[in-house]
């Protein structure tokens, strides 16, 4: 088991590694930073001396090997620079939009895994009925709409005509969480975040679960008298898992990420919506880079959870 984990936890290190040399070589392939602070404009220049202070601020004055080991250095300590737009330390625009991605993910990861997990089980142990047809109807639709599409049209159906829900933001969050005052803003972005995760993982759910039931063993314990309830959750799903496991870690790792498109829709102060309307269209590099720099440090952590989860379930991946 300890070398399993030191193989992991060296391939996680070479990940990071390439991936801040990635960041970093995309940030300086651009035109100069220092003109993102002071535009060019026809007929008016800057001080040579101004011009050089500038770059010293922003670290470009030296070679590029020394920029890299700083900038490295600054984000281990935590310090991914301060945002252009709004003078703030990126590190605190991070912190302060991550509740609503951590809320607005869990909440979808958890309507995908259970519905998607318990729509493949049911459709896998009543293959060929109405049931089965249902879920893969359901997976079909899930995975064939886009979300901006079914955004939009959970608005118009449960906000606009029947009033159910809100049409979009977080709400204000008063009082108890778990209240419907609270709650009821979170509905709509859950389901059509989850819809098509859940779709997915009931696909490969099912799939896993035919080829389980399938098995010599699983007819073998069919005969020996074996209860269905046991035979499908104890022997049937905890050997058809992986292949879901692996789907719903790193579909966490993505919602934690910032689902864009249904921070949009919903208009949801969220980390996409950082990365999208300040880093991106403001060119604001270090916020860029800063939100670039977490998006992986999440994926690479939920890949090595899903390692250790793999031979904590199947100890024989270990030694493979």
């Amino acid at each position: 088991m300890s070398r399993f984990l030191i193989r992991r936890l060296f391939s996680m290190f070479i990940s990071i590694v390439g991936a801040t040399v990635f960041i970093f070589a995309l940030t300086r392939v651009g035109p100069d930073p220092r003109y993102l602070y002071i535009p060019e404009t026809g007929g008016i220049g800057i001080q040579e001396d101004l011009w050089e202070e500038l770059g010293e601020q922003l670290g470009i004055n030296d070679p590029l090997p020394v920029q890299y080991g700083k900038w490295v250095w600054r984000m281990l300590q935590g310090d991914m620079g301060e945002s252009i737009g709004t003078l703030r330390p990126v590190s605190s625009i991070i912190w302060q939009h991550l509740p609503a991605t951590l809320w607005l993910a869990l909440g979808a990861w958890i309507f995908a895994a259970v519905v998607g997990i318990s729509m493949g089980i049911l459709a896998s142990v009543k293959r060929a009925t109405i049931w089965d047809y249902a879920a893969r109807a359901f997976a079909l639709v899930g995975q064939a709409t886009p979300q901006f599409f079914t955004g939009v049209l959970a608005i118009m159906l449960f906000s606009v005509y029947m009033g159910w829900f809100p049409a979009g933001t977080r709400g204000n969050h008063e009082g108890f969480f778990l209240s419907w005052g609270n709650l009821k803003y979170y509905i709509l972005p859950w389901i059509v975040l989850g819809w098509p995760a859940a779709a997915g993982i009931m696909r490969l759910t099912r799939s896993s679960m035919l080829e389980i039931l399938d098995s010599e063993y699983i007819k073998l314990a069919r005969a020996k008298g074996v209860a269905s309830l046991p035979l499908i959750w104890k022997h049937g799903l905890k050997n058809a898992i992986i292949p879901p496991l692996t789907s719903m870690l790193v579909l966490l790792a993505d919602y934690l990420n910032g689902a864009l498109v249904v921070e949009i829709v919903f208009s949801w102060p969220g980390i996409g919506q950082v990365a999208l309307n300040q880093a991106v269209y403001d060119n604001d590099w270090p916020l860029l880079v800063g939100t670039v720099f977490s998006f992986i440090g999440i994926y690479v952590t939920f890949a090595f959870i899903a390692d250790l989860l793999y031979a904590f379930i199947d100890p024989r991946i270990r030694y493979s």
